[in-house]
């Protein structure tokens, strides 16, 4: 009998262990976050409720980095 309850035990352990793996990997994905304080041409993205990351949009970096080659002075 000792055998029978002893894999109930490690079965409900094993679940138990792959829900928490399973809720921790739906909260670390990162998701998109409104910055009014930034602007519109920067996006966001928070990572488990705890890490806020910002970056400028890729279309607004393309034609920055375009016009700092333009008023750049030619040698």
């Amino acid at each position: 009998m000792s055998i029978f309850q002893l894999s109930l035990r490690t079965l409900a352990i094993t679940f138990a262990t792959v829900a928490l793996a399973g809720i921790a990997v739906f909260l670390a994905q990162p998701r998109s976050v409104e910055s009014g304080v930034l602007g519109a041409e920067w996006e966001c993205s928070r990572t488990a409720f705890v890490l806020t990351t910002c970056a400028p949009r890729v279309q607004q970096a393309a034609s920055a980095s375009n016009k700092v080659a333009l008023r750049a002075p030619k040698p």
